[in-house]
């Protein structure tokens, strides 16, 4: 009875798939279009279904090197090989939007820290990446310092602000924590956005400086693009091994169950602190490129849905695992990128896209454990 129940859910389920689609279609394009959506869908999902059980059985079957790295590494290893050569075969385009895909690889790993790693919803992390950006901006423009001097000013700030919020959340857990870090995100916001005499408000900084090594200006784009992936690799590694050391281990105690790793003797308190902390320092890191790059930064630029967009790439990716998070921050930044040309339907295409995403592969691209119901 089990067998045949799911033989028909099977079934049933592309046809209940293609008719949502097909009505919601069906306003931009009339009862035609969308009957052709219908019946291509109707082929497209069965196909696409073979197509994954026929990939799998040829990813458990093959052996190599390759097949024998975690999933995690074997992403990062193939990702290096493109990376490397885009700068010299691809326009500047290309070579933008892939920057501003380790500007968010780089907050979605500060996150993960957060959500993935040690279980705490944070759902006003642009604060963060505001700071970061805001304090480099202020720094280099009011007192002249480079790019060298004055990141790590703003790091260090970004990092102290994270310690500071995680303070009096400390005592929070699950929609409660979620609503201290919202509301301090927007704080954050609004604060930049009418301190006109410090921040110039909705005008923005501007004037900003770009790096410079050895005398020589940092400001073209294939440089900013290798300093970045430089941050990134460097990010990937560190996260890596701070994951796999003793605090990683706290963090993953205290996502799967606080009380037990308390009375085993893990200081929650301490962890969580440095939590939030490590987290803030790479979207500080984030800030200081993003404001670097850009050599503008106004508020329009933090808003919440930013958190969101870097919640999304974490959850899209695999919660806790850190090649996922490479691979939901490049998707979500670079699909929609690709589907500018058909600019109506994008967002749709999108959002039809992460839905497929949670029906069929909810634990995301690479698996990754979801956060417990406590924290």
């Amino acid at each position: 009875m089990r067998q045949e129940g799911k033989r028909r859910i099977s079934f049933i389920m592309p046809v209940i798939i293609a008719l949502w689609l097909s009505f919601l279609f069906l306003p931009f394009r009339g009862i035609k279009a969308a009957s052709i959506l219908f019946i291509s869908l109707l082929i497209a999902i069965p196909a696409l279904k073979f197509t994954h059980r026929l990939v799998r059985k040829i990813h458990l079957n093959a052996e190599g090197f390759l097949q024998r790295m975690p999933a995690d590494r074997r992403f990062l290893f193939l990702l290096l090989i493109p990376v490397f050569v885009l700068p010299f075969a691809a326009d500047d385009y290309v070579i933008v939007v892939v920057f501003i895909s380790g500007i968010y690889i780089m907050l979605a790993l500060g996150l993960n820290v957060v959500v993935g790693f040690t279980g705490l919803l944070n759902l006003g992390f642009v604060a963060f990446y505001a700071i970061g950006a805001y304090s480099y901006a202020l720094i280099n423009t009011k007192t002249g310092l480079g790019f060298w001097s004055a990141a790590p000013l703003a790091i260090g700030i970004t990092t102290v602000s994270g310690f500071l919020l995680a303070i009096p959340a400390l005592r929070l857990r699950g929609d409660y924590l979620a609503l201290v870090t919202l509301g301090f995100g927007e704080i954050v916001r609004l604060v930049f956005n009418n301190w006109d005499s410090f921040t110039k408000g909705p005008n923005g900084i501007s004037g900003i400086e770009p790096p410079a090594l050895a005398g020589v200006s940092l400001g073209r784009l294939s440089y900013y693009y290798l300093l970045v992936l430089l941050c990134v690799i460097i990010a990937v590694f560190i996260i890596r091994r701070v994951h796999d050391s003793k605090i990683g281990r706290a963090w993953i105690a205290i996502r799967e169950d606080e009380i037990a790793s308390a009375a085993m003797g893990i200081n929650t308190t301490r962890y969580k602190l440095y939590s939030f902390a490590f987290g803030a320092f790479w979207a500080g890191l984030a800030g200081c490129l993003f404001a670097a790059k850009m050599r503008f930064v106004s508020p329009e630029s933090f808003s919440f849905m930013e958190s969101v967009l870097i919640l999304c790439m974490v959850i899209i990716g695999g919660i806790g695992s850190i090649g996922g998070v490479l691979a939901g921050a490049v998707v979500l930044v670079a699909l929609p990128e690709a589907l500018r040309e058909i600019q109506l339907y994008r967002m749709l295409a999108l959002g039809c896209g992460l839905v497929f995403l949670m029906v069929f592969r909810p634990q995301g691209l690479f698996g990754g454990k979801s956060v417990s119901a406590g924290g």
